[in-house]
């Protein structure tokens, strides 16, 4: 696999406060990278170095030659007195061809929204045309902040779905910030948890065993994980009382 981003000993302070220190970590062309921590971690500012709007007191990023970004945010903020359609939001950026927006629409299932007013969309909707958005300049590397935050059940499971999709058909890589637990560890390749700095990482399956991560989300939710590996085993979840159920089986 093909190396898009190589982190190596970034910390950074603000002021006499550190927000992360020496953290290193490599991220590869068709992979989903999930980072887990708690509030305050770091998280965020990791993804924002990554995005060049933060720079590192110490540290570099390495990215590959001319490497297309995608990003899609937490949440998106619009003032309610601005008549925005989803067209006009997704033609903001100059040169985008609207059969160009129609084609990224169809591929998250939205082009029904397509005249539809960005204020009126659902938590599902607003984040589905975000990715949308974020598919417009065909990204090697996308970033997600919290990508279902707000979203119910379904929809979390959904979106996580088309992520997994958009990685395979694209060969892009994923970070994904998030705290859905249960989705991300059935969807990731590789989880670094932080806290400030990086206390254990590695694939989801090994991960849950690492007694870091056990006295952080307790051995009884470690037990529950359901991991399965890609085309190997079917996702069971469920719906009628939000819990995953601890099971998996083969195709």
């Amino acid at each position: 696999m093909k190396t898009v981003l190589k982190l190596k000993n970034i910390s950074v302070n603000f002021g006499s406060h550190q927000i992360i220190k020496n953290i290193s970590f490599d991220l590869h062309s068709g992979e989903i990278l999930t980072l887990l921590g708690p509030n305050g971690a770091g998280k965020s500012t990791l993804a924002k170095i990554i995005l060049g709007l933060i720079i590192p007191n110490q540290g570099k990023v390495i990215y590959q030659t001319k490497l297309r970004v995608g990003y899609v945010p937490q949440k998106l903020s619009i003032d309610t007195t601005i008549p925005l359609i989803v067209k006009r939001f997704m033609t903001l950026k100059s040169k985008i061809k609207i059969k160009n927006v129609i084609q990224v629409l169809i591929r998250v299932d939205a082009e029904h929204l397509l005249e539809q007013k960005m204020q009126k969309l659902s938590g599902g909707e607003t984040q589905r045309i975000l990715l949308a958005r974020a598919l417009l300049n065909k990204p090697q590397l996308l970033v997600l902040d919290e990508p279902t935050q707000g979203i119910d059940i379904n929809g979390q499971l959904t979106l996580y779905n088309l992520i997994d999709n958009i990685r395979t058909e694209l060969n892009c890589a994923i970070f994904i910030i998030s705290h859905d637990l249960d989705l991300v560890m059935a969807k990731t390749d590789k989880v670094i948890y932080i806290n400030k700095q990086i206390c254990c990482s590695g694939k989801p399956k090994d991960i849950a065993l690492d007694p870091k991560f056990i006295a952080m989300f307790g051995y009884n939710w470690t037990k529950q994980v359901c991991i399965y590996q890609h085309n190997h085993c079917k996702y069971k979840y469920n719906l009628n009382n939000n819990k995953s159920i601890n099971s998996y089986y083969n195709d």
